[in-house]
């Protein structure tokens, strides 16, 4: 039999969680960082980010870019498909090719990021996604139903260090310099496709104590319809 205490504890527990799952459901501005090691114009961007990654209602990631890497110093957080993603994104946002630092924001619009108060002016303009219902829980997603683009829009699984991470760079444009970077990326994943119907899809464990975040985007670089993080 369980007690007075325990089910209080249980309920509490329970609440706890809603409340919790509620809190990922929440439309978020997702600001997205391209960014290098390797590049000196990069460090006030850096520094820009972390200035608004624990402000409320903010999503920040910091994806590092590789095609520096030529300069002398390789990004100890590249790859390649944080470039193709930044690729993508290009021509969707009127731009001739990638360039450093840029800060995309919900997939819709754009800036270098680098001036005081630039990330702070593109958050105040990008509002928040828009799109369908979005949580993450029990080991899987959940995508409620809603209007899809046209051939249905991706989901991406992103895994990254929540906080901030001072990197020392040992050559290139940046020699000499120590680096702090904002909720770096470190992975990136298709999990799939939404076609507008309510979806359910597994969620792999995280490891290395990495935070999970899950994007639901309408395709070849178009804008984040909705978002959830853990």
């Amino acid at each position: 039999m369980i007690g007075p205490t325990t089910r209080m504890a249980l309920l509490a527990g329970a609440m706890l969680a809603a409340t919790m799952d509620a809190a990922t459901a929440q439309p978020l501005t997702v600001v997205e960082l391209f960014t290098s090691q390797g590049c000196s114009s990069c460090p006030p961007a850096n520094a820009n980010l972390i200035k608004v990654k624990d402000q409320p209602g903010v999503l920040a990631l910091s994806f590092n870019v590789t095609y520096w890497d030529y300069l002398g110093w390789k990004d100890t957080f590249g790859r390649k498909e944080f470039t193709e993603r930044q690729v993508t994104y290009e021509p969707s946002l009127g731009r001739d090719g990638p360039f450093t630092p840029q800060v995309v924001v919900n997939g819709r619009s754009d800036g270098v990021g680098a001036a005081p108060g630039e990330i702070q002016s593109l958050i105040a303009k990008g509002g928040r996604t828009q799109g369908p219902e979005l949580s993450l829980g029990q080991g899987k997603v959940s995508i409620g139903a809603g209007k899809a683009p046209g051939g249905g829009a991706d989901i991406w699984l992103v895994r990254y260090t929540r906080g901030v991470v001072e990197v020392p760079v040992a050559r290139g444009e940046n020699t000499g310099r120590t680096l702090p970077h904002a909720n770096v990326v470190h992975s990136l994943t298709r999990l799939g496709s939404w076609n507008g119907t309510a979806t359910t899809l597994p969620l792999p464990a995280a490891t290395g104590g990495l935070s999970t975040v899950v994007l639901v985007q309408a395709p070849r670089g178009g804008p984040i319809l909705a978002a959830a993080a853990n």
